[in-house]
Order: C-alpha cells, then sequence, then structure tokens
C-alpha cells in the first residue's frame, strides 16, 4: 500500500471550469492528440458501424468484411460532405457519400467516382477515405486524431495485461444509460477520484466501501486508481450489497472484496467488480456540458443464466450517478461566481491532485 499525499496541492482555477478559449484548447491539444475510448468492438459485427464525436470531428468506425475494426474521418474526399449523420448502423459493403455518390469500401479505398474518368489524370487510388488510428483493447475500442499518433501499446503500456483477470474484453453489454449534465467534464473525473464526499453524498455506497478503505497503486500520470475494499465478504456494490452474477473469470482470493477504481485520462472511467465491471464514457459537449455513457458489462455465461437479473447493479449505480451528477452541477454553478477562489485539497483528495497535475500539463499554459 503506497502513502497518499496532496502535497498542498489546490483546486482549478474558475477558467479551466468557464472558459471558452481553455475548451478550445482542450480540444486541440488533448483531445486531438491522445487515446479516446470510443465504444465496446462486441457492439459490431460485420459491416455495423457508429459514429465517434469529437466537436466538430466525426469519425465512422466499423468492422470490415475481414472482421477487423476500421476507422476513418466522416468525409467525403470529393467536396468534403458528410458520408452519414445517422449515429449507428450498418453499411452492406460498401460507404455511399449522398451527394455525388462517390462510393468507398469498408477498407476506405474508393470504388466508385461517377463520371470521374472523363477527368485526365484522375486516379481513384489517389483518394481514398482519410483513416483515423485506432487500437482494441479488451475489448475497447480506442482511436486517435493525432495523424502522428503514439502507439497505443507504447501509451497505454502502464495498463496492458493489468486487468486480464477480470476478462474484460470477453464482457458483454448488459444495460446502458447515457446522462447529460449540465458541468464541465472534468468536475465528473474530479468527483469520480475521490471518496471525500462519500458519507454524506453517497451513504448507502460508504455504507458498502467505507471511505478510508481505498488506495492507490497507479498515483502519477494519465491513469490513475486503485482498490477499496468492501465491507461485505463476497459482496458486490449493488443495493443489497450482494453480487448478482458470480464471479467473473479469473477473479478469485482477495479479489473478491474488492472493487477497483481507475481514472483513464482523458475520458473513460473503469470501475472493475468481481461479478461485473462498469464504464463511464465522458463526452464534452460545452464548458458547462456533459454526456456520460454509462455501461454495465457482465460475462455472457452470466448473461445466459435464466435467473440473470443486472437491476441490483444498474439501481445502484444510477442512483449514485444521480448523486455525482447533481453536485458536480452545482460546483459549476459555484465555481461561476466571482467568489470563488482555488481552494486547498484534503489528503483525501490525492488522487484528484494527481489527475489535475496531468491535465495541466498535457493542457500546457493558455
Amino acid at each position: 500500500m503506497t502513502t497518499r499525499t496532496a502535497a498542498g496541492a489546490r483546486t482549478l482555477e474558475r477558467k479551466y471550469y468557464a472558459s471558452k478559449e481553455v475548451f478550445d484548447a482542450e480540444t486541440e491539444r488533448i483531445l486531438l492528440r491522445r487515446w479516446l475510448y470510443a465504444g465496446r468492438g462486441s457492439s459490431l459485427s460485420r459491416g455495423d458501424y457508429f459514429l465517434f464525436e469529437v466537436d466538430a470531428e466525426s469519425v465512422i468506425v466499423l468492422r470490415d468484411g475481414d472482421d477487423r475494426i476500421q476507422a476513418f474521418h466522416n468525409v467525403c474526399r470529393h467536396r468534403g460532405t458528410r458520408l452519414t449523420d445517422v449515429p449507428e448502423g450498418s453499411f452492406s459493403k460498401s460507404i455511399q457519400c449522398p451527394y455525388h455518390a462517390w462510393t468507398y469500401g469498408l477498407d476506405g479505398a474508393l470504388i466508385g467516382a461517377p463520371f470521374m474518368d472523363e477527368v485526365d489524370g484522375f486516379c481513384a487510388e489517389d483518394y481514398p477515405l482519410h483513416s483515423v488510428a485506432v487500437s482494441e483493447w479488451e475489448g475497447g475500442i480506442f482511436v486517435n486524431l493525432d495523424p502522428d499518433a503514439e502507439p497505443f501499446e507504447s501509451a497505454f503500456g502502464t495498463l496492458i495485461g493489468k486487468f486480464d483477470r477480470w476478462h474484460w474484453g470477453e464482457l458483454d453489454l448488459a444495460h446502458r444509460i447515457v446522462y447529460e449534465i449540465d458541468a464541465n467534464w472534468k468536475l465528473v473525473f474530479q468527483n469520480y477520484s475521490e471518496c471525500y464526499h462519500c458519507p454524506s453524498l453517497h451513504p448507502q455506497l460508504n455504507r458498502l466501501t467505507p471511505f478510508r478503505n481505498a488506495w492507490n497503486d497507479l498515483e502519477e500520470g494519465p491513469f490513475l486508481g486503485g482498490p477499496m475494499r468492501m465491507s461485505i465478504e463476497g459482496g458486490s456494490m449493488t443495493m443489497s450489497g450482494q453480487r448478482c452474477a458470480a464471479p467473473l473469470p479469473g477473479i478469485d482470493g482477495e479479489d473478491l472484496n474488492l472493487v477497483q477504481y481507475y481514472t483513464i485520462f482523458p475520458n473513460l472511467l473503469l470501475s472493475l467488480h468481481p461479478d461485473y465491471v462498469l464504464v463511464h464514457r465522458i463526452e464534452r459537449l460545452a464548458v458547462d456540458r456533459t454526456r456520460i455513457v454509462c455501461d454495465w458489462l457482465f460475462h455472457p455465461e452470466a448473461m445466459a443464466a435464466q435467473d440473470f437479473d443486472p437491476s441490483d447493479a444498474i439501481e445502484f449505480w444510477n442512483t449514485t450517478n444521480k448523486q455525482d451528477w447533481q453536485v458536480s452541477e452545482l460546483s459549476q454553478k459555484g465555481i461561476a461566481s466571482r467568489a470563488y477562489r482555488p481552494g486547498p485539497y484534503s489528503e483525501l483528495e490525492s488522487a484528484i491532485a494527481a489527475w489535475d497535475r496531468e491535465y495541466l500539463r498535457a493542457l500546457g499554459p493558455v
């Protein structure tokens, strides 16, 4: 167990939660340069796609005919028209622009361009869709819009192999809730990163994981977090405190009594339980507006059981989420006040202080 400290750190200045200049700088310096969690590979059969968007950028993420995950800018190479504005769906064998019917294979190659054979020197091979770096890890799809993206294996080296025993890549989606809140995206990360607020805000959660039962095994950098010990032996984070499914394959021993919480900068929260995994994907909508896509993931064998019922876990985290979203909105309103000044972090908020350091390092001066 490592020793945590906030080292005299203070909360961020108001501009980081209220400034459009900061918001735009985040887009250019963080979101368009980092690996971003886009969704689950299991959601895509061959030909299926979904759109992943970052401000003005739209990416088509699809599974091609060879069962490979591909990602392309949602931009026709002719006149720049968006190829689709439908958030998810399926392509038969190609992608066709609705404007002039330029047509692309699922590998991005231009395979049809009406009447362009009349243009001297035109070569279809010169106009494939612009690709976006994409990688799969533990069943998750990650994209990077930087043309010079750091290889995923290098960027995520700290985490690769760390969660193998949860068999996260084998899990399927049991339930999804999408929330939209009137708060800056960083407040969601910061709230998730500490349990100082748990006794007053989350009495049910604090009963199951007393707020001092936590320690970090990742304390600096883009990936932060660690375990909390549950008060009920063999329990889980549910309304009843009991598991709603058998332990995940590979989970035994000490892991049966722990829940693990990690922030994966800049858009993923990962909560690993003995019987399921909870994923929060964070989407910035505006300086003071955030969408959170929350997925409950279970093992297919558990989901196939006749008595499978994830509602105990869903109700628990939906209740907890709503409590967090409400206080995040109150924080946004308070920080907008002229009276706001950065305040000191407690020692129980050391993970936020570390998260802030990584955020400021990635953002640079504004």
